[in-house]
């Protein structure tokens, strides 16, 4: 497997993501993916917002937007996956190159701008998986919406994933999408909430729903994020999305990609604004990702306070076997 990582790494970076996934995706199929991967032998049976899950490891959002390998990545021992983000209608995102990997500094920028399928295509990967493990989908809005019709695709997506995913998160934190970060700002942030509170009683939604913020955020930001989530119907918080302060990479050609900055340089940052989020409100469900490349960095997301921690530039980076490599006792 070693081997066939060192082989991506030279493709470029999409074409590399497909290749990879794809490849997992056969020999999960020929049933033989257990001979190439080595799962974690413990797991950490736990409950947590009503759901029970095998360990604290999940992937995040991006690593599979359309749902498309969910039984493959099932099989490499994760306690949960995140699909997404996905949006109501199909859309190419930004235009390419607009992902660019960064070896050396276990890194990765991307502007992807929510490419995907549409979110049809991902209810009906997602009804005809055979992984039984937890499942959340990660919805944001396309990125011609403006407004109303901007809160109104949450609430389509919410309406169509509901019965077929464990959890659900709203994304508003992908610097890729014009103004997504916005929703941040007060007032239009309890715009969403209200509209997205209205559709959860009126559906009778018991799934939990989680709120994905941006690093990049002041902490007076995040105090009214707090605020707001307290008296709503959104049960955690994700702690973080990338981020577009790129002062911390060494290698200066990097610094001046337009983009999400994920990897090992956001680790810091991610880690410090999930603390914060704890210290000022330790009741709230969290889940901690931005920075993961190591087992150390796992356990000191747990650290600052996350219930569940989250995976995707150091999977790419060191491919399927940094599962095990985290979960080992």
């Amino acid at each position: 497997m070693s081997f066939f990582l060192k082989l991506f790494k030279l493709l470029p970076p999409e074409l590399s993501h497909s290749f990879s996934l794809n490849s997992l995706n056969i020999l999960h199929k020929l049933k033989i993916l257990r001979f190439f991967i080595k799962r974690p032998k413990n797991n950490e049976i736990f409950d947590f917002i009503g759901l029970r899950f095998k360990n604290r490891l999940g992937t995040a959002a991006g690593l599979d937007k359309n749902g498309d390998y969910i039984d493959a990545l099932g099989e490499l021992g994760f306690g949960f996956l995140e699909v997404g983000t996905i949006t109501p209608k199909a859309q190419k995102g930004n235009s390419k190159p607009r992902v660019f990997r960064n070896f050396k500094e276990n890194s990765i920028i991307n502007r992807l701008g929510f490419n995907n399928k549409g979110v049809d295509h991902l209810v009906k990967n997602l009804k005809n998986r055979s992984y039984e493990g937890i499942i959340g989908v990660n919805i944001g809005a396309n990125k011609q919406s403006e407004g109303p019709e901007r809160i109104n695709d949450y609430l389509i997506c919410l309406e169509k994933v509901y019965k077929h995913s464990d959890y659900i998160t709203i994304n508003i934190s992908s610097p890729n999408t014009p103004n997504l970060r916005e929703l941040h700002n007060k007032d239009e942030l309890k715009n969403l909430i209200e509209a997205i509170d209205s559709k959860v009683i009126e559906l009778d939604i018991a799934a939990p729903i989680f709120l994905k913020i941006s690093p990049d955020e002041s902490d007076l930001v995040i105090d009214t994020v707090i605020e707001i989530l307290d008296s709503s119907q959104i049960s955690g918080i994700i702690a973080t999305n990338t981020t577009i302060d790129k002062s911390n990479i060494i290698n200066k050609e990097f610094r001046s990609i337009d983009g999400g900055l994920s990897g090992a340089p956001l680790m810091g940052k991610a880690t410090d604004k999930l603390s914060y989020i704890y210290t000022r409100s330790n009741h709230l469900p969290l889940i901690g990702v931005g920075g993961v490349t190591s087992k150390k960095d796992y356990e000191m997301k747990l650290q600052a306070g996350a219930q569940l921690v989250q995976i995707y530039t150091g999977f790419i980076i060191k491919g399927p076997k940094i599962v095990n490599e985290i979960l080992s006792n």
